[in-house]
């Protein structure tokens, strides 16, 4: 799918949700208007966009990918400027839901904008035949529904709802930017009240407050029951409302009573709950209050309110699901005895039973129920994916029997699933009784379906090879947090030859959230405990022999990381020819934070980047103090583009928005490689030796005074800068790769015998945090 023809894109209304949206259309590069009212008080009458781009450069999580993106948000006023206009090709509206508020704002756009450029609410309550009454046909063939998710930088999905005038051509340019330069999946939902994602997962939550008022559950027992077990974030369901605000929950009470239809089940459990109207009126409205369900007392100690007292006494250690009802076995959850098993069924069979009951009136078929729920909320495995693992006969033989209705679609599928594996492809049930293919859009590649269909041609306990098409082949790390060990390297040594004599070129690449968290600490952990040093050293040469069989190799190696790519993770990375980042990635050397330096080659690769760049002094002290800076304070980049500016992406490094499409472009960059190429020669390397050692260290000691270094910082950051400068000797004038390499070993052998950095990876593997000792 090429890149649509959307250059410019304009949002009205400046509040949370429109300035994020604003900001994602600028993390894509793209212009963007942002307009908003005139305030009533004040000399600027841009003030209230200028305001928002202001706060979300100061916003953590950041809605901005970099500081560059900012630049691309144009900030006005509709009094003033709404005849810029004319310029976009895009206008979305983010004003308050108040119907009449937006109907006027389109009579006076309708004036001002182009024929062909589209118009989008990013309403979640009104429907479409209602905003667009009394507008012109050539209007309304431009105008369709767009609901992104809060914040709009994180959160994947967007529904799209069209309407019986709506122009295909404008709404598919509109789905186009979306997914391909904005990174959303595109979800189309019918024209019902909350749409999909909302609509169930509004009703789940009040299943959930409703059948913990009345069984008497705990917060934290509830959220103990149905967050993790369920395959649910775990917040569960009191720790989202306190996420997304206490006080939103009556609102969204009051639009769905007041437009779904009579007979819909959410009707019967909608209701005002006397102490989450006491919490709202005192202020307690989640994290943005003083508080919610949960709160931190004076000490930072953890709290939870009482649902029948109405106080606050301390949080307690939930007596939630066990054995198999605990690791995702639903029919056990639902099952077990007492409390557990009744909150659990009270909340997840109703749940599943209206969710069938939307189909096709809300959505056309069970994947996009699913899609929804999964990108909208985070759900492990979607509704209709519960229920193939619940059980769909044995769901609705359950509601029967209580005397509940049994949707249609439960009675269709029987005791069949909703969706099977065939052929080697995945397929869903739909509503004419037949199963067909869940086709994925052009340019959508997932590891997960070529696995459906074809085995490994290498396979070991922590990676696999697989051939992914047109002379291109995968290597894929499967271990926790898809960590690296041996294993790992070993395999990569064995690839090599194989994807030389079978293959074009090699991609490295997961289908995880996260890349890789580095080297598998648990492991290191267990080496040292019993003194196994020679164990260590083997892994870490092992690794950097790997690492450099990979850069060396005569084919072209691409890196296609998402989320987390870490310590090793990091270094892989490095060594690649080229990389083909998701927009979300946050990489880093971060050996330092557990008292080790890294040890796979990432400190000579990073000092030849940083003394390539022209913009960095010449000599041999600017590059490596620049990487000092980083790895000692083991800096980790908060998304793709800031991974370019420190320099862990090299300039011609590409990045893709959409997560669906990440190893897809990486499998066409890699073949683009292809045709010509040679491996790069092995650098060597000009160090500063002694007197860099002796000015990194004076800069150390200067922290270290002022409290900001710990006297085992000092340590760690004396041995990583005996690598970065060469040694002891006064000016090192030429040393190659694999004299670097051998220094980078030594130290960090050093290092790893140090019964502080053991504390510190035993610290990292329990809380997850660096231990300051």
């Amino acid at each position: 799918m090429t890149q649509s023809a959307i250059n410019k894109v304009c949002v009205i209304g400046a509040g949370t949700m429109g300035a994020g949206i604003a900001a994602q259309v600028a993390n894509a590069g793209v212009p963007v208007l942002l307009l908003d009212i005139v305030p009533k008080d004040g000399a600027n009458r841009d003030a209230v966009a200028e305001g928002a781009v202001a706060r979300m450069l100061k916003t953590d999580p950041a809605p901005f990918m970099s500081k560059a993106a900012a630049k691309l948000v144009e900030t006005g006023n509709i009094e003033d400027h709404l005849d810029k206009v004319a310029q976009c090709d895009w206008v979305i509206e983010a004003v308050i839901e108040r119907l009449d508020i937006k109907q006027s704002l389109y009579a006076r756009l309708e004036a001002v904008k182009r024929d062909g450029t589209a118009v989008s609410s990013n309403t979640s309550t009104i429907p479409l035949a209602n905003l667009v009454e009394g507008r012109s046909d050539a209007f309304k063939r431009d105008f369709l529904i767009t609901h992104f998710f809060n914040p709009p930088r994180y959160m994947r999905l967007l529904e799209i709802v069209t309407g019986p005038d709506t122009d295909a051509g404008v709404a598919g340019r509109v789905e186009q930017f979306a997914d391909v330069a904005m990174g959303k999946t595109v979800v189309h939902a019918k024209d019902t009240p909350g749409f999909i994602a909302n609509r169930i997962g509004t009703y789940w939550i009040q299943l959930g407050l409703n059948a913990a008022f009345e069984q008497g559950i705990s917060v934290e027992q509830a959220d103990a029951i149905a967050g993790k077990p369920m395959g649910v974030p775990k917040t569960g369901i009191f720790g989202l409302v306190d996420l997304v605000g206490i006080d939103l929950m009556p609102h969204l009470q009051a639009s769905l009573t007041s437009t779904l239809p009579q007979g819909d089940p959410y009707h019967a459990i909608a209701r005002e709950i006397p102490l989450i109207s006491k919490m709202i009126a005192d202020g307690y409205t989640g994290r943005k209050g003083k508080g919610g369900f949960y709160r931190l007392d004076a000490k930072r100690q953890k709290q939870a309110i009482d649902l029948v007292s109405g106080e606050y006494r301390a949080a307690a250690k939930p007596s939630g699901p066990h054995g198999a009802a605990s690791r995702g076995d639903l029919k056990a959850l639902v099952e077990t005895k007492g409390a557990v098993g009744e909150y659990a069924w009270a909340v997840l069979g109703d749940t599943l039973a209206y969710a069938a009951s939307l189909v096709p009136s809300a959505a056309a078929d069970v994947v996009a129920v699913d899609d929804a729920m999964k990108l909208g909320y985070n759900w492990k495995a979607g509704p209709f994916e519960m229920i193939d693992k619940l059980g769909a006969k044995y769901l609705a033989d359950r509601l029967a029997a209580l005397g509940k209705p049994v949707p249609e679609l439960l009675s269709l599928v029987g005791d069949r699933t909703f969706y099977r594996i065939e052929g080697g492809k995945r397929q869903f049930l739909g509503l004419d009784g037949e199963y067909h293919d869940v086709v994925r859009p052009e340019g959508v590649l997932r590891l997960a379906d070529i696995k459906l269909a074809s085995k490994p041609l290498l396979k070991n306990g922590s990676a696999a090879l697989w051939d992914v098409g047109d002379g291109v082949a995968c290597l894929e790390f499967t271990g926790k947090m898809n960590s690296l060990d041996g294993d790992v390297m070993m395999l990569i040594v064995q690839a090599i030859p194989l994807v030389q004599a079978k293959f074009k070129a090699l991609v490295v690449y997961n289908d995880a959230d996260s890349f890789s968290a580095g080297a598998n600490l648990g492991l290191a952990l267990f080496a040292l405990n019993i003194a196994a040093w020679s164990e260590v050293e083997k892994l870490v040469a092992g690794g950097q022999m790997a690492y450099k069989g990979l850069k060396y190799a005569p084919f072209p190696v691409v890196g296609a990381p998402a989320g987390l790519a870490v310590g090793g993770g990091c270094e892989i990375l490095l060594h690649c020819d080229a990389i083909q980042a998701h927009a979300e990635l946050y990489m880093g050397l971060v050996e330092c934070g557990v008292g080790l330096v890294p040890g796979w080659g990432g400190n000579g690769e990073m000092i030849d980047r940083w003394r390539n760049n022209p913009m960095m002094p010449k000599g041999p002290m600017p590059a490596v103090a620049k990487v000092f800076e980083m790895v000692s304070t083991a800096t980790v980049s908060k998304s793709a583009a800031q991974a370019k500016e420190l320099l862990f992406l090299r300039p011609a490094d590409a990045i893709t928005m959409n997560r669906d499409r990440l190893l897809h472009d990486a499998k066409q960059k890699a073949l683009s490689l292809v045709e010509g190429y040679t491996p790069p020669d092995a650098p060597s390397f000009r160090l500063p030796g002694e007197g860099g050692h002796v000015a990194l260290n004076m800069a150390v000691d200067g922290f270290h005074k002022q409290g900001k270094a710990t006297d085992y910082d000092v340590v760690v950051s004396d041995a990583l800068a005996t690598v970065l400068t060469g040694g002891e000797a006064d000016l090192v004038d030429t040393v190659t790769e694999q004299e670097l390499l051998k220094l980078e070993r030594e130290t960090f052998m050093r290092l790893v015998r140090n019964p502080r950095s053991m504390a510190r990876i035993e610290a990292m593997l329990e809380t997850g945090k660096p231990l300051r000792n």
